[in-house]
């Protein structure tokens, strides 16, 4: 990858080759499925010294609704750092086989509560496999560490906040969503459409096409250009989970954008509240 302003926040299979086994280096699978059968994919092998973590169980809290996901409780996430040995100098390396987009938002969870040094593996699992690196089928059980949590810190908009944010020049709306759920045409909300002024930035379209790995830096930088993303507003990112909008936020933090942020419930929020407003 070339022409990144913050290279150190992408881990290449080369760098992650080199650190693992490495004080101070912890490295989370992120390969989740929705019937549960992460365990028995990561007991059947997974990159060396790697702690499973669940990000619908583990990462996430469930709105009072039970169809908004929200950023986990500071105790959870302190469970979360203590199980898989995350110290608050820990360099911790996030990976999945889905174009990084679980990766992401554990990468977002952990930024959100004040962990300074996260990583994602550029092309996840598929990558490091490919190339023949070494896996592990071990269970790992790491010694407890204590990570101080901070936060959540403003990495995390909630709804009101966004509400309050509307039609400000500062802020840049990013709707991460597919066009189809951007323009109103698909959704599964009581309303579709998107929020009132927000740009759409499809995060499908940050992979290459047809593999893991990210789009080169200038490709990047490109694909925002054309969504009418300028420097120098906040940027505001959302989908309908959460995950999609931290993959575009981590995108937008490798780039060089200094104030990104996650709004933390999403459209599946926005979408089914009838008191805001709704463009299509």
């Amino acid at each position: 990858m070339s022409g990144l302003a913050r290279p150190e926040i992408l881990a290449t299979t080369e760098w992650l080759a080199e650190n693992l086994g490495r004080n101070g280096i912890r490295v989370l699978d992120l390969r989740w499925r929705p019937d549960g059968s992460a365990p028995a994919l990561h007991a059947a092998g997974h990159i060396p010294s790697a702690s499973l973590v669940d990000w619908r169980a583990d990462l996430v809290d469930d709105g009072e609704d039970g169809e908004t996901i929200l950023l986990a409780s500071p105790d959870r996430m302190a469970a979360v750092a203590g199980r898989c040995g995350i110290a608050d100098d820990t360099t911790v390396v996030v990976y999945d086989d889905t174009q990084g987009l679980f990766a992401a938002r554990a990468w977002w969870s952990l930024r959100a509560y004040g962990l300074e040094s996260v990583r994602v593996l550029d092309g996840g699992f598929p990558e490091w496999q490919s190339e023949g690196r070494a896996v592990s089928n071990a269970r790992i059980s790491p010694k407890s560490a204590g990570f101080t949590v901070r936060g959540p810190n403003r990495t995390r908009l909630t709804t009101s906040d966004v509400r309050g944010l509307l039609g400000s020049p500062d802020v840049a709306l990013l709707d991460a969503r597919a066009p189809a759920e951007y323009r109103g045409l698909e959704g599964n909300t009581k309303r579709l459409g998107h929020i009132p002024g927000a740009m759409n930035v499809p995060v499908g379209a940050t992979s290459r096409p047809g593999g893991q790995r990210l789009r080169d830096g200038a490709e990047l930088r490109d694909l925002l250009h054309h969504a009418n993303v300028t420097r120098g507003r906040r940027m505001v990112c959302y989908d309908g989970s959460g995950v999609a909008a931290a993959k575009l936020a981590f995108v937008l933090t490798l780039l060089g954008h200094e104030d990104v942020a996650v709004y933390d419930g999403g459209w599946a929020e926005w979408g089914n509240r009838l008191d805001l407003p709704v463009d299509r």
